[in-house]
């Protein structure tokens, strides 16, 4: 299939290779571009089975965030947690999933990303399954922690490995396609599946869900996947260590929290103000170290500050809608959470297609033009949202709205994330992977204290909703707008 993005022809077999062989990349290294045109070879029979077992490690860990969402109230009710501790069973997973994300990149891309993932897989598939034989609440969040930890460790080792095994331009493309595309069918599928499971055979099969997908790939991955790792092994920076992850840590815990229960707790409160002081802290200490954790000019490079910027807000926008609309859909229209699960269902047939098409996009107008247009296109089916009312026909306009708003949200998943790892060099795949599941998580989390509180503060909540959305969709098409003149200049630099 002709392409327009410039790659190097390697074969199917070279593009396994490992990844220690590392590119020479130029301090102005672009972003796919139409300006050439290549053909782009099928992949081989092995590559196949290596991306799927990179993706299918990624749709079991976006899965987790959402399959517990629907089974919450029987949970509780069978373990004995209360209402108010009912939260945990998700922070419990978001802290330390997002906390030790950037760690677990830059770990693996000195110690090695394949015994990393692999490692990350065993503690996931171990958490799963004792959280599915929970006897009481600490024994089920300890589960729900170290699924944490296995999920920091399997996603940003298995982004890396994907993008030095598929060479920068369409077959990274393509295979950041799937992967995005699985992302977003993991989320959506675990909110149906959730609801499903925990109807037919009760909360804890979600759990045996997750151990099943473990045990699938797991015993694959070995005989796959190929180590990558530098040379030589710099020295781990254990300041910047600490800091980045404690940062990360208060900040996630914040926003989690006071999605829950407001801005007003004490803790939230104090974890808000020493995320942001450990994270300058963070800042300073880079500076000062001969082998810091991030790289400050990395950080500089246009594709990396306009790509995660635009990661965030997509993330941040998205899971905002889908939490005011399951509040809307069951609080309003009286929906079930099965019914309820079924309207963002729809989504998943919008996100299989628009995952073939977007990788072509990006081929013929390139990953920036893709990532502004993605924005733009999620911000104006947001703003639809609007049109909401009290009536039945809203069922249908929350449907048909929610997933177009699909279309340019996943468009803007594979495009960031191809933005962001284009022109890294193979020995930092890891890092930047980092940053970009780094900011998945926090984008995730940062949503919805934020608008959710200004919805449900409202004392007519159809009326709360629109404000949301409407400043929602207005983030948006700012975002398309900034990012569309921030990479403006064909540069990383």
């Amino acid at each position: 299939m002709p392409t327009d993005v410039p790659t190097r022809h390697t074969a199917p077999e070279a593009s396994a290779a490992s990844p220690t062989q590392q590119r020479t990349v130029s301090p102005t290294a672009d972003l796919p571009s139409p300006t050439a045109r290549t053909r782009l070879a099928p992949l081989g029979a092995r590559d196949r089975l290596v991306l799927f077992v990179l993706c299918a490690a990624q749709f079991m860990v976006a899965l987790d965030f959402s399959v517990l969402n629907v089974a919450l109230p029987v949970l509780g009710t069978d373990l004995g947690m209360s209402h108010s501790a009912l939260q945990w069973a998700i922070t419990a997973f978001a802290l330390p999933s997002g906390g030790f994300l950037l760690l677990f990149g830059r770990v693996g891309d000195l110690y090695g990303r394949r015994r990393l993932f692999l490692t990350g897989l065993a503690v996931f598939g171990t958490a799963s399954v004792l959280a599915a034989f929970a006897w009481n609440p600490a024994s089920f969040l300890t589960g729900r922690a170290l699924q944490g930890i296995g999920a920091a460790a399997i996603v940003p080792t298995g982004m890396a490995l994907l993008t030095t095994t598929f060479p920068e331009g369409p077959q990274r493309a393509r295979a950041l396609g799937i992967s995005g595309t699985l992302l977003s069918l993991g989320f959506t599928i675990g909110m149906v599946a959730g609801g499903t499971l925990t109807d037919t055979l009760g909360w804890r099969a979600t759990m045996w869900l997750l151990a099943l997908f473990t045990a699938v790939v797991l015993p694959l991955a070995p005989f796959l996947l190929t180590e990558s790792r530098p040379a030589t092994r710099p020295r781990l920076d254990i300041p910047g260590a600490v800091t980045v992850t404690g940062g990360l840590l208060a900040l996630i815990y914040a926003l989690s929290t006071a999605a829950e229960g407001g801005f007003a707790r004490p803790d939230v409160i104090a974890t808000l103000l020493i995320g942001p002081a450990l994270l300058a802290a963070f800042a300073v200490v880079e500076t000062r170290t001969t082998e810091p954790l991030v790289s400050l000019p990395m950080l500089r490079r246009r594709t990396i500050a306009w790509g995660n910027l635009g990661g965030l807000v997509t993330f941040s926008m998205m899971s905002t809608v889908v939490f005011l609309l399951t509040l809307y859909l069951q609080e309003v229209l009286g929906l079930t959470a099965f019914r309820t699960g079924l309207v963002f269902g729809a989504q998943g047939v919008v996100a299989v297609v628009t995952g073939a098409l977007v990788p072509r996009v990006i081929g013929a107008i390139g990953a920036r033009r893709t990532l502004a247009g993605s924005l733009l296109v999620q911000g104006a089916f947001t703003a639809s949202l609007l049109a909401i009312g009290t009536g039945g026909a809203s069922v249908w306009i929350a449907t048909v709205a929610v997933s177009l708003a699909c279309v340019g949200h996943l468009g803007a998943i594979i495009s960031y994330g191809v933005t962001v790892t284009s022109g890294v060099p193979d020995k930092e795949q890891g890092l930047a992977t980092g940053l970009v599941t780094s900011t998945q998580q926090v984008g995730s989390t940062v949503g919805i204290p934020l608008l959710g509180v200004l919805a449900t503060a409202s004392t007519d909540l159809v009326s709360g909703v629109r404000t949301a959305v409407a400043i929602d969709a207005g983030v948006l098409l700012t975002a398309g707008v900034l990012i569309a003149v921030g990479l403006r200049n064909r540069t990383s630099a």
